[in-house]
């Protein structure tokens, strides 16, 4: 048997649905990332886009174990002298919950040109609307 390569004009694209409502942060983000890469097909090609869009419902009623709301910073650096922003996890939790599942993706996805392009495939809401109804999302339970 010959190995088959994946191609991006032969690649279905789906779409998934996830309730992200009392779903461990880490857990959610490993699985999100495995159907981003398309790791769950069987014609997965390490090189080639083969994964599937998913939307993210309930951003904002995602857990976090242990002490991680209060002790877990996010750092980012502006690169001027003294330009270190840091916010913690319980506030941006109340401000932007989107970011924390978003970050938590993608840092489980290569560092690669091909890895933003999987990225840009997540889609994550605050609450359980989303504007994605007409691509008949799947609803994937994790």
């Amino acid at each position: 048997m010959k190995t088959i390569f994946a191609k991006n004009t032969t690649v279905q694209k789906k779409w998934h649905l996830i309730d992200a409502e009392d779903k461990v942060l880490g857990r959610l983000a490993c699985r999100v990332a495995s159907i981003l890469r398309g790791k769950d097909k069987p014609i997965f090609t390490p090189n080639v886009d083969c994964g599937d869009f998913v939307v993210i419902i309930n951003a904002g009623k995602v857990r976090l174990t242990g002490a991680k709301l209060e002790n877990k910073v996010y750092r980012h650096h502006s690169g001027y002298p003294g330009g270190l922003k840091t916010r913690t996890a319980k506030n941006l939790m109340q401000t932007a919950p989107e970011e924390i599942i978003t970050m938590a993706v993608g840092g489980m996805l290569p560092k690669s040109r091909l890895g933003k392009a999987q990225l840009k495939k997540l889609k994550v809401y605050k609450g359980a609307d989303h504007p994605h109804q007409a691509q008949t999302p799947e609803v994937k339970g994790i």
